[in-house]
């Protein structure tokens, strides 16, 4: 074995509980300081985690992140929704209503929303392979629209100035999340900011086929 890995779960339905939890694991258990590893939302969250406590971070990698700017947001789900088929397109839309109308009371439909817009976020995936496991719609419900606004505010960028450790970000040619939003905020604001853009690859790297090695290097090299 080359190395531990801890892969925390967030359990916690604000912002803020959310980097408490990944503050508690890592003090209880990891040999700090530690290369954080963060994709999509977990990019925003090792962020925010490296911002307020950088003793426990020697390194952050942001893999598929968000973009760090309001102004950058606008597109991703018109995106999304232009690479569906029309009745994929009119399953998200339905399924979007059913669950503002009730965050949780379908875990069937979070899933399958899930499902469709995965399918819209990748270039070339794997064979997909079902994991049972538990999602959390009342927790994203309730964390999501703090994030937003902490993104519309310019409290996320505020907070993302403060890193001190140096960042890679890596992010997929293909992926509906504007690249320029991670990239260009970052590189403005950080002093040791690396930036990798995959080609022939969507939102998540290691499902990629044809982006997966190149990933893994990737991660190995900073390792």
């Amino acid at each position: 074995m080359k190395r531990g890995v801890l892969e925390p779960l967030q359990t916690a339905s604000t912002v803020a509980g959310q980097v408490d939890e990944l503050v508690q694991t890592l003090t209880e258990h990891a040999h700090l300081p530690v290369t954080l590893v963060g994709h999509s939302w977990g990019a925003w969250l090792v962020a925010m985690g490296a911002a307020q406590w950088p003793a426990l971070v020697s390194k952050l990698i942001l893999v598929g992140s968000g973009p760090f700017e309001a102004r950058y947001a606008a597109e991703i789900m018109p995106e999304r929704l232009r690479r569906l088929s029309d009745a994929d397109r009119v399953e998200v839309e339905e399924l979007f209503v059913r669950l503002t109308d009730d965050p949780g009371a379908d875990d069937g439909a979070f899933a399958r929303l899930g499902v469709l817009l995965g399918s819209a976020d990748a270039f070339d995936p794997l064979p997909r392979v079902d994991v049972p496991g538990e999602t959390q719609p009342e927790i994203y419900a309730s964390v999501w629209p703090e994030a937003a606004e902490l993104r519309r505010s310019g409290r996320l960028l505020d907070l993302a100035s403060k890193i001190s450790c140096p960042v890679l970000a890596i992010h997929g040619a293909y992926d509906p999340h504007p690249a320029a939003g991670v990239r260009d905020p970052l590189t403005r604001l950080l002093k040791d900011f690396r930036f990798v853009l995959l080609p022939e690859c969507g939102h998540t790297p290691w499902l990629e086929r044809r982006a997966l090695d190149e990933f893994y290097h990737l991660l190995e090299d900073e390792f």
